[in-house]
């Protein structure tokens, strides 16, 4: 019965988000402080045999204060080059105009050669999931004052990114507690993400699918709550029926979600124009600064 209980409570809440963010207003004022520069790191990634970029957007008072901060990780889109994660200057701008504490961690996903990873453990020194969602965040709770735990951490994306966020999110639920997807999709495709990748097994197939893990998840955020957002754009062709399949899907199992469409196609000026909500959105699921 107090399962059932804290359930209704999740999917009242994830109403209560739906409501919200359609008609969220957020506004810098003249009392928001301006986010400084991101800080660019790299570290030896066992995972990739070769280093890792990290472009990190700290907030305004990191300097001055001794608090611990939660984390959103963030995953660009591919295919990409080496740097494509330093092209990523809205978080910053977006996190000024939502004025809040967070840190902001923008990861490379791409390298030369090797431009659509798909952010897939794929071989040795290939091994991108890895270096993604296990490297990384004890990397950043080793350099960095984090909440060094999954009620300190999201993991978000867009587009390829977005299957990243979400793919790696629920494998490892244990690292994260909030997963956003933007304009993502949900089993691996190639660079043009319209044609679906075999990866040379059926276990193997599954195990990169997200549509796999909807059967055992209403259990598991019974037991861990986990926030779990994807957001597409009504003129985006390539990935919007995927979506709506995907919350279709959710729906039936009774996996507590929010999914929300939004006036836009495929494209950087979508969001743009949404992150600070959506940023806002995965916050309300963290634990709080501190």
């Amino acid at each position: 019965m107090q399962r059932r209980r804290s359930l209704a409570a999740r999917f009242a809440l994830v109403l209560l988000a739906a409501a919200a963010i359609g008609g969220v207003s957020l506004d810098a004022g003249s009392s928001a402080a301006e986010w400084p520069s991101a800080v660019d790191v790299g570290f030896g990634s066992d995972a990739l045999r070769d280093e890792i970029g990290l472009r990190i957007y700290l907030p305004p008072d990191y300097s001055t204060t001794t608090k611990r901060y939660p984390v959103i990780y963030f995953l660009h889109g591919l295919p990409a080059s080496s740097v494509a994660y330093r092209n990523t200057d809205f978080l910053r701008r977006a996190m000024t105009t939502l004025g809040r504490d967070a840190i902001v961690v923008a990861i490379q996903g791409a390298r030369d050669g090797e431009p659509d990873t798909e952010y897939l453990d794929s071989g040795l020194g290939r091994n991108w999931e890895t270096a993604v969602a296990v490297e990384v965040p004890r990397f950043v709770d080793r350099r960095f004052r984090t909440i060094p735990s999954r009620r300190g951490r999201a993991i978000v994306g867009v587009s390829a990114g977005g299957y990243g966020a979400m793919l790696l999110g629920l494998h490892h639920l244990g690292a994260f507690s909030a997963i956003e997807s933007w304009s993502g999709y949900f089993h691996p495709t190639d660079p043009t993400g319209s044609v679906g990748l075999d990866l040379g097994s059926p276990t193997k197939n599954a195990r990169a699918s997200a549509h796999s893990f909807i059967a055992g998840l209403r259990p598991t955020f019974v037991r861990n709550a986990t926030f779990l957002a994807f957001y597409v754009g009504t003129a985006d062709s390539r990935f919007r029926a995927e979506n709506k399949q995907f919350d279709r899907e959710l729906a039936a199992a009774h996996v507590p979600h929010l999914f929300r469409l939004f006036a836009g196609g495929h494209v950087q000026s979508l969001w743009t124009r949404h992150a600070a909500a959506w940023l806002g959105l995965a916050l309300d699921h963290l634990a709080a600064t501190g």
